[in-house]
């Protein structure tokens, strides 16, 4: 693969620059193509990082490409969950920041990956303590496998929005390996906006505090920004000024364009675009849709299953309602003619 030199930028909301116990650092989130299953770890550090990259960076990788490219991810229909992980999946806690071990399928990866015996004593011991505020026991005695496995959720890139992912496998081992190729440092980390785990360094001279530190905001995000790898640079105070002044300038600029943007008046020509756009076509009911029967819909509503079964029962029950009116309409029109 050629070597891709990019512009490197934060992901949106995020600062390039954070100060540590450690010193301040910068934190360079660096895009790549969306990784699958056998690809290498080897060419995509190469061909992403490449000459971004100086002596003494350390390379920040997420745990889920090292997982999806060792085969470690799973479209979610191909896990057939047992009786056991659809059990214990009812009583683990739902994050907004990931679904966990919160759904029958990836509680059942994590009963092939740590074994039954071993899921139902951490189970049984957190229902044990938990009557006495202690929390996070199961995720303790199961270890970091547990806590990395992550299911499918909306925000993530397709098409692994529909897959659950089991932890790197030997993330220490990779680490080391990648180390070796690019002359970096590297760490394998999992990080969202709840807190921050490392699963594997190419070195113990790596601190786990000062990664926990520098990726305590998550500047990788979890959207679609592709962003599965971040080049972490020291900084002297100097340069980290720098960097934050150009940042506040940028966004002060980008500010005064959304104002601007914002006040400019429309042009005819466009308005009247618009209002052709809005006048219904031949043959079409000219009402907004939801109008007419029931309620009108609002403008960015968005109806849930749930919501649409609902619905649903209401509109039966009206047509019910209808009918047994015509029933008496009928009833006292016959009286009258009577």
């Amino acid at each position: 693969m050629e070597e891709i030199v990019q512009d490197l930028k934060p992901n949106k909301g995020k600062s390039l620059v954070i100060d540590t116990d450690f010193g301040s650092f910068a934190r360079y989130p660096v895009k790549t193509h969306v990784v699958k299953s056998g690809d290498s770890l080897d060419d995509i550090l190469l061909t992403y990082v490449g000459d971004n990259r100086r002596e003494g960076d350390i390379i920040f990788m997420s745990e889920k490409i090292v997982a999806i490219s060792q085969g470690r991810a799973f479209p979610i229909d191909t896990i057939k969950p047992r009786r056991m992980a659809r059990i214990l999946s009812k009583f683990v806690y739902k994050s907004p920041y990931g679904i966990g071990l919160g759904i029958p399928e990836t509680m059942e990866l994590a009963i092939r990956e740590l074994g039954i015996v071993r899921i139902l004593f951490a189970a049984f011991c957190s229902a044990v303590t938990k009557p006495f505020g202690i929390r996070g026991v199961f995720y303790r005695i199961c270890g970091e496998k547990a806590r990395a496995i992550d299911g499918p959720c909306d925000c993530t890139i397709p098409p692994y929005n529909h897959y659950a992912k089991l932890a790197p496998d030997k993330p220490d081992k990779v680490a080391a390996h990648l180390s070796e190729v690019t002359g970096n440092g590297i760490v394998v980390i999992d990080a969202n906006d709840l807190g921050v785990e490392v699963l594997g360094r190419s070195s113990d001279a790596i601190d786990i505090a000062f990664c926990k530190q520098v990726f305590k905001d998550n500047p990788l995000d979890q959207g679609d920004q592709q962003t599965p790898l971040a080049i972490v640079r020291k900084l002297t105070a100097e340069e980290a000024e720098r960097i934050r002044k150009a940042e506040s300038a940028q966004k002060a600029e980008e500010s005064e364009q959304q104002d601007g943007e914002a006040s400019r008046p429309e042009c005819p020509k466009e308005a009247e675009a618009k209002a052709e756009e809005a006048l219904p076509c031949d043959g079409e009911d000219a009402s907004p849709a939801g109008e007419g029967d029931g309620e009108p819909i609002e403008k960015g509503t968005c109806i849930s299953g749930a919501d649409s079964r609902s619905n649903q029962d209401e509109d039966v029950n009206t047509d019910d309602d209808a009918h047994e009116t015509e029933e008496e309409e009928t009833g006292e029109s016959d009286e009258k003619s009577e």
